[in-house]
């Protein structure tokens, strides 16, 4: 097993999304048994910083990726989250990567983005 640099390890971070840090920092504390404020102290300072403002984070944009095979659900799905027209619907899943949801709160952000998972679409929350 070869070790990876330091820089090695800043340059995987920076790729990630701060969710994914966030999971990061999760599973970092459950394996080694320590706290955020331990594991802030033993992380590179650029994650970390960026780890806690995802936790501080109380406003997510839901992002359609991608339509999938089943476009019409994820049509429908759209217009039940949103107030638009079947027209602009279509036009917001045609264009996708486009945002369905903005500045809504964590748990209303997840439920939509369920919602448009399980209609076959791709979603990202950031």
């Amino acid at each position: 097993m070869m070790a990876l640099t330091q820089d090695e390890l800043l340059a995987e971070f920076e790729g990630m999304t701060l969710i994914q840090l966030s999971e990061f920092v999760k599973a970092f504390e459950e394996k080694f048994d320590v706290t955020a404020a331990a594991a802030v102290a033993a992380a590179p300072a650029g994650p970390a910083a960026a780890v806690e403002a995802a936790e501080e984070q109380d406003e997510f944009d839901v992002i359609l990726t991608g339509a999938g095979d089943k476009k019409i659900q994820v049509i429908k799905v759209v217009r039940e989250l949103t107030s638009l027209g079947l027209k602009e619907a279509k036009d917001l899943v045609d264009g996708a990567p486009k945002p369905v949801l903005e500045k809504v709160a964590k748990e209303a952000a997840e439920k939509a983005a369920e919602s448009l998972k399980g209609a076959g679409a791709s979603v990202e929350v950031k």
